[in-house]
């Protein structure tokens, strides 16, 4: 029998941070939260498009990172679960905040946006990996699920 070698695709997981822990951002609030999330988002396409990203979060809900989740039009954006936690395990991030923005100006949460975060919510849980908020944000305001009582 001949000896078979396969080609097989090597994984390496690395995660980079350009900044010591005590030089980031700590959450403490939705306010807070959306100030960083407003200050980071492309103001040209916030009343255009809508966005689903990120915010990857230590322990201590320390900032870790910003990450684009999807881009969509108008009305939607698809959002995978599975790319949310490969990204949120890759960074070693152990609290998420997802956030998301419509382009109509109203921030009251759709039905899909409450399933989408149920969701997400559960499959947190078998990761250890806690959903501390979502926030849908416009131009000059927010909606935090947790504030109103979702989360």
């Amino acid at each position: 029998m001949e000896n078979s070698f396969y080609q097989l695709a090597e994984i390496e997981i690395s995660y980079k941070p350009k900044f010591k822990s005590a030089r980031r951002p700590q959450i403490d609030s939705s306010n807070l939260a959306y100030q960083i999330i407003l200050d980071n988002w492309n103001q040209d396409k916030i009343e255009l498009l809508e966005e689903f990203k990120i915010l990857l979060l230590n322990r201590r809900n320390r900032v870790l990172g910003i990450v684009n989740i999807s881009q969509g039009g108008i009305s939607a954006t698809i959002v995978d679960v599975k790319v949310i936690f490969a990204i949120t395990l890759k960074a070693c991030a152990s609290n998420i905040i997802l956030y998301h923005n419509h382009p109509s100006g109203e921030t009251d949460p759709s039905e899909a946006d409450i399933i989408l975060t149920r969701k997400i919510l559960e499959a947190g849980k078998i990761l250890d990996i806690q959903l501390l908020d979502h926030i849908i944000l416009c131009k000059d305001n927010y909606y935090s699920f947790k504030d109103e009582g979702i989360l």
